[in-house]
């Protein structure tokens, strides 16, 4: 955990950091704190000198059996600590997880804070090189909004936690569900796949993003109406900012950076999807981006520290897939330039296209399928004859 530190710097940190006191982690766990992650010593007991503020806690259990021992699924949690706290946890082994309860015994707390110095050797100092690029990916999420969003358990996992919908113990059970016996031989992949149970994410281990309002448009809207909501969605953007941001439109971009981290760090497939879904919400959006101009500057910023951040791979391999984000920041480009904008937003985004288009090479001005109809969905009991 060796680290370069200014000495003014590492002096505050010594003086004003939290620690974290974390107690029988088996060696070969990957552990890390924010952007960094290491391999656990026989020596760790934890982290020393973190600035307060918030922080992501992620670890993965290690197996030693087999060919080179085996890593699990990454489980993070988000922690906001105090200046000088002393955040305890045990490790779990029959969960392979992290148990805070013992920072719950005020006693106990006292008693290692007064043996502090005694375990100083056997604390890593939080790396502060990392520092800067982690406030800039969450600088707009703080813990209120982080609690809102993570699940109930306070575990953000790479794999979801799932469980039958039904328990299907006997052959009766599944007959009830109209599924297949299972003693009876399949004759196609679908078959196979019809006899499996339903299942669902066990009570509490979703992760609680904002829904994505399905319907685009509002009620009694004419089909011309239905069309324009459909290009402009910023009905469905004002949607989700009354419902779930109303006394504070920005967290919308402390949502998008929470995804962003929940699948950039904490390995979770879904953050990207919702990430893609709000993003796709909020650039398409051209009312409104001329009704929040603040909420689009604060846009800008967050996209340039996580396109900064993403490797270059990462968008042959998913983001550029049927030209997303090029389509969608083209529109947002578009929308930008339009009449009624902001001057200063529309500075800002042209000077954040000339820097995608240098680093990436991506081209703005291509047709991306501008031709293609649009279907338009017509309200129950309309008709066109």
């Amino acid at each position: 955990m060796a680290t370069d530190m200014d000495p003014e710097v590492a002096r505050s940190l010594f003086e004003e950091g939290a620690t974290l006191v974390l107690l029988g982690v088996p060696e070969g766990t990957e552990l890390g704190i924010d952007y960094k992650c290491w391999q656990v010593g026989p020596r760790f007991r934890g982290v020393k000198m973190i600035p307060p503020g918030l922080h992501f806690l992620h670890y993965s259990s290690f197996s030693a059996v087999g060919s080179g021992g085996t890593t699990g699924p990454r489980t993070g949690l988000f922690l906001t600590l105090k200046p000088r706290e002393i955040l305890m946890a045990n490790w779990d082994p029959k969960e392979e997880d992290m148990d805070f309860s013992a920072s719950e015994n005020q006693v106990e707390v006292d008693r290692v804070r007064a043996g502090l110095q005694d375990l100083d050797p056997f604390l890593g100092p939080y790396p502060y090189e990392v520092m800067r690029k982690w406030v800039s990916l969450t600088d707009k999420v703080n813990q209120e909004l982080a609690t809102q969003l993570q699940p109930l358990s306070g575990r953000v996992c790479a794999f979801s936690d799932v469980i039958p919908e039904v328990q299907l113990t006997h052959t009766k059970d599944r007959e009830e569900q109209n599924l297949p016996r299972n003693d009876t031989a399949c004759q196609s992949m679908k078959e196979g796949l019809d006899k499996l149970p339903r299942m669902k994410l066990r009570e509490g281990t979703a992760l609680r993003f904002s829904p994505i309002p399905r319907k685009t448009y509002p009620p009694g809207a004419t089909p011309a109406q239905i069309t324009q909501c459909n290009m402009d969605l910023s009905y469905a953007l004002e949607t989700l900012l009354e419902t779930h941001h109303q006394q504070k439109p920005l967290n919308v971009l402390g949502e998008l950076q929470f995804a962003f981290v929940c699948f950039l760090i904490g390995n979770v497939y879904e953050g990207f999807e919702h990430w893609k879904s709000l993003l796709t919400l909020l650039c398409r959006s051209e009312e409104a981006m001329r009704q929040r101009p603040d909420l689009y500057l604060g846009l800008i910023a967050v996209l340039y520290h996580q396109l900064g951040e993403i490797p270059p791979d990462f968008f042959v391999d998913i983001v550029s897939k049927d030209n997303f984000l090029t389509s969608t920041l083209q529109d947002f480009f578009q929308f930008a330039n339009g009449p009624g904008v902001n001057s200063t937003l529309r500075r800002r985004a042209e000077k954040f296209k000339a820097h995608l288009t240098k680093k990436f090479s991506w081209d703005f001005e291509a047709d991306l399928d501008d031709c293609e109809p649009v279907v338009v969905e017509l309200p129950e009991g309309v008709t066109l004859d």
